[in-house]
């Protein structure tokens, strides 16, 4: 019997890490998706209309939702600065995630933001003469 009552306490300790542990390894993924994101947006910005900031707000939305986290378009700011070929892309996500547990419940709050400069020499979008490529 005694057994029985410690492998319960250590299964809702396990369960209860797992609550707490999840919405940061969560957290992790989405910010490693949108920094892949806002690399690929500036280095192709200025060479194709890949996406206004609205639409990249939008796809920060459906990446948010597809782990479950809903964003609402303000809790997400997209700004893009600078000439085509030095272009900066800076998003900043901020959201609030509820922790519920059996007998109670807490917000945990997620903020981040990414800043990508995109440079020519780094540009898979530029000539080895430091020309843009175009395309068409």
């Amino acid at each position: 019997m005694k057994y029985v009552v410690w492998i319960g306490v250590a299964v809702a300790l396990c369960m209860a890490a797992w609550r707490i542990v999840q919405p940061e390894v969560t957290n992790f993924i989405f910010h490693d998706e949108v920094q892949e994101t806002a690399a690929e947006f500036s280095a192709r910005a200025g060479f194709s209309s890949f996406q206004t900031d609205e639409g990249f707000r939008s796809i920060v939305i459906r990446k948010a939702a597809k782990h479950e986290i809903a964003l609402d378009p303000k809790q997400v700011t997209v700004r893009t600065s600078g000439p085509p070929e030095h272009r900066i892309v800076y998003i900043a996500v901020n959201y609030t995630v509820p922790i519920d547990f059996l007998i109670f419940s807490y917000k945990r709050h997620f903020r981040f933001a990414v800043e990508v400069h995109q440079h020519p020499a780094y540009s898979p979008l530029v000539g080895d003469d430091g020309t843009a490529l175009r395309h068409g």
